[in-house]
C-alpha cells in the first residue's frame, strides 16, 4: 500500500482528500502544521507529498526546497491558492513535480496523485535494472538506468522530473514536442492550462545544463510549436 502524505492546515480539504484516497487504496498521513510537517517528511518513508503551501509555523516552499535536497526523487505536488502564481513558479523552481490550485476537483486530485505514483515507480524501475544504453552529445551524458547526468565530466543534480523530461527530450533528439504532448508524456496527463509547468521544469534543466562556451542550449525553444532536444550544435 502506498504512503502519501498530505500536509494541508485546511481542516476539510486535508478530510475530503485524505477520504478519497483511502478509498483508493492509500495509505494516509495528514499533517497540519509546518514544523511538525517538516520533522516528519525528512525522516521517515512515504511514496508521494501533498504539500500546501500557507502552513502554520513553517512555509511550504521551504519545506519543499529542504526535502528536494534531501530526497530529490519523492514526488511532490503543491497546493496552491488561485492568486498564488509567484507561489506556483516558485515551488515548482524549488523541484516540485506539479501543483494544484485550489479549489481543485478531488478526481483531478485522484488523477495527479496516479499520474506522479506511475512515473515515480517507472524511474525506480529504470534505475534497478540493467544497465541501459548511455547517450551522449557533445560534453552531455546520460546514464539513463543510473540516472546520471554529466556536463563537461561534471555530475548534474536533478529531480526525478527534471531527469525524465530530458531522458524524453534527448531519446527524440531534433523532434519537435507541445508542452501538452510532454504533460501527456512526462507528467501522464494532458491538461489545458497547465503548461506553465513545463516551461518551469525546461528553465530549470537548460540553467543546470548551461554550457561554458557559448553553444546554443541542449533545450531549445520552438515559437508557436513547443521544444526540442538538438543533437547537434
Amino acid at each position: 500500500m502506498e504512503h502519501i502524505v498530505v500536509v494541508e492546515d485546511d481542516q476539510s480539504i486535508a478530510d475530503m482528500v485524505s477520504l478519497h484516497l483511502k478509498e483508493q487504496h492509500y495509505q494516509v498521513t495528514h499533517i497540519d502544521d509546518g514544523l511538525k510537517a517538516k520533522e516528519f517528511l525528512l525522516n521517515e518513508e512515504y511514496d508521494l507529498v501533498l504539500l500546501d503551501i500557507m502552513l502554520p509555523n513553517y512555509n511550504g516552499l521551504d519545506i519543499c526546497k529542504e526535502l528536494r535536497q534531501k530526497r530529490p526523487i519523492v514526488p511532490i505536488l503543491m497546493l496552491t491558492s488561485m492568486s498564488g502564481e509567484a507561489d506556483r513558479v516558485i515551488g515548482l523552481e524549488l523541484g516540485a513535480d506539479d501543483y494544484l490550485t485550489k479549489p481543485f476537483s478531488l478526481r483531478e486530485c485522484i488523477a495527479r496523485v496516479k499520474a506522479l505514483l506511475r512515473r515515480s515507480q517507472y524511474s525506480q524501475a529504470t534505475a534497478e535494472g540493467e544497465p541501459s544504453n548511455e547517450l551522449v552529445f557533445d560534453e552531455l551524458y546520460i546514464h539513463p538506468s543510473h540516472r546520471l547526468i554529466k556536463v563537461n565530466n561534471t555530475s548534474v543534480e536533478l529531480t526525478a522530473r527534471e531527469f525524465d523530461l530530458l531522458l524524453h527530450l534527448a531519446m527524440h533528439p531534433d523532434q519537435v514536442f507541445s508542452r501538452n504532448q510532454l504533460l501527456d508524456s512526462v507528467w501522464g496527463y494532458s491538461h489545458e492550462g497547465y503548461e506553465h509547468t513545463v516551461n518551469t521544469h525546461i528553465n530549470r534543466l537548460r540553467n543546470k545544463l548551461k554550457r561554458t562556451d557559448n553553444k546554443p542550449d541542449f533545450i531549445q525553444t520552438v515559437w508557436g510549436v513547443g521544444y526540442k532536444f538538438a543533437s547537434s550544435s
